[in-house]
């Protein structure tokens, strides 16, 4: 070890080199991934599911409805006319 260099300077290069190989490590791997998905997408083959995300359901939730007496209509279309003169 130098003698004109302290140990913090050692201990922050030390740390430098080893987030710098982890993040080559992480982005080789994301890489790869990237492409074996887009080759997967290429040839047709279903894709893996995301292990993260919980399994969604297939249909939406069911559709709710309001019947509007004649006097809210009246209110409603009062205040479109009102938005629509600004």
């Amino acid at each position: 070890m130098p003698e004109h260099v302290s140990i913090l300077q050692l201990v922050g290069v030390v740390g430098l080199v080893l987030v710098t190989a982890a993040w080559v490590i992480l982005l080789r791997h994301t890489l790869r991934h990237s492409r074996s998905e887009a080759a997967a997408r290429r040839s047709g083959r279903p894709l893996r599911p995301l292990r993260a995300l919980p399994q969604q359901r297939q249909a939406g939730p069911p559709m709710e409805s309001v019947e509007l007496t004649p006097a809210e209509q009246d209110a409603f279309a009062g205040l479109i006319r009102r938005l629509d003169d600004r």
